[in-house]
C-alpha cells in the first residue's frame, strides 16, 4: 500500500499471531521510552487477538489446505462456508462467506483436530492482562459519506502509484493471486485487470465495491464488541485531550 511502511513480504503469509507478537514488540518498547502507546486501525480479528490472546492452534497443513482450496476451486468458497456453519456454527457467524483465507483455516483446524475453532479460542488468555488498557471505537458518519470517504481514498491511492505497485509485485514473478497478501482488497481486483479480466475503470469500481464490503463487514463486528466505548466524531477532539490528560496522570 503506498506510504505503508513494509513489515514483511509479501511471499509471506501474516497471521495474526505473528501481528500480537508484533504488536506487544511495540508496546513494550513504547513503555520502556515512558510513553503510551496507541493502536489504531480496523482490522478487528488482530485487535480481538491482541485484547482476548490466541487459542493454541495446530500449525498449517499444506496437505488439507491444498484439498480445501482444491474443493473450492469446483464448489466454491460459500459451499465450504455451509460446511464450516455445520461443523462450527460460531465460526461461520463471524467468518463471510467469501473469506477464503479464514474459511480454509478454520475447515483445516476441525479436520486437523477433530475440534471447532471457536471452542479452542474461548480457552485464551489476554497478552494485555498486564497493562491497563482503554478501549474506543470512533462510529463512522452516515453510510453516503462514508462512500464518498472509501472512494476518494482509493482515488487517492490511484494517484500515489497503487497500480504500479501490483504490476511491480506482479512483475516479480514469485507472487501468484493464490498468496493471501495478493488477496487483499484492492490488490486482487488490479491484479485481474492486469491479467486482462476487464479495464482499469471496471477494476477501480470493484476494489471500490469490495471496500465497502470490507467496511460493512467491520462495521457489523464493531458493533458486536460489548467493551469499546463508542464515540461519534465530533467527541474525537475531546477524546484526543482526555488521553493526554491520562498519559500526563501517570508521568509519561
Amino acid at each position: 500500500m503506498p506510504g505503508c511502511r513494509n513489515i514483511c513480504d509479501p511471499t509471506e503469509a501474516y497471521s495474526a499471531g505473528r501481528f500480537v507478537a508484533d504488536a506487544l514488540t511495540s508496546i513494550r518498547a513504547i513503555h520502556a521510552r515512558r510513553r503510551v502507546p496507541l493502536l489504531v486501525g480496523g482490522t478487528m480479528l488482530y485487535l480481538r487477538s491482541l485484547l482476548d490472546g490466541l487459542a493454541e492452534l495446530p500449525e498449517a497443513d499444506p496437505e488439507h489446505r491444498a484439498k480445501i482450496d482444491a474443493r473450492a476451486t469446483v464448489e466454491g468458497w460459500p459451499a465450504l462456508h455451509a460446511e464450516l456453519a455445520r461443523l462450527d456454527p460460531a465460526a461461520a457467524a463471524r467468518i463471510a462467506p467469501n473469506d477464503a483465507q479464514r474459511i480454509q483455516r478454520a475447515l483445516e483446524v476441525c479436520y486437523t483436530t477433530g475440534r471447532p475453532i471457536s471452542e479452542l479460542q474461548r480457552a485464551t488468555v489476554s497478552p494485555l492482562a498486564p497493562f491497563q488498557v482503554r478501549y474506543s471505537l470512533l462510529g463512522p458518519p452516515d453510510r453516503a459519506v462514508l462512500h464518498q470517504r472509501l472512494g476518494e481514498r482509493l482515488d487517492r491511492m490511484m494517484d500515489l502509484g497503487f497500480l504500479d505497485e501490483v504490476r511491480g509485485l506482479r512483475d516479480r514473478g514469485d507472487l501468484t493471486p493464490a498468496h493471501s497478501s495478493m488477496r487483499s482488497v484492492g490488490y486482487r481486483q488490479l491484479w485481474a485487470h492486469l491479467d486482462g479480466e476487464y479495464d482499469l475503470a471496471e477494476g477501480v469500481r470493484r476494489a471500490l465495491a469490495a471496500t465497502r464490503q470490507l467496511a460493512k463487514r467491520q462495521l457489523t463486528w464493531m458493533r458486536g464488541e460489548q467493551r469499546g466505548e463508542w464515540l461519534t466524531p465530533a467527541a474525537e477532539v475531546a477524546w484526543r485531550a482526555e488521553i493526554c490528560h491520562a498519559a500526563a496522570a501517570l508521568g509519561f
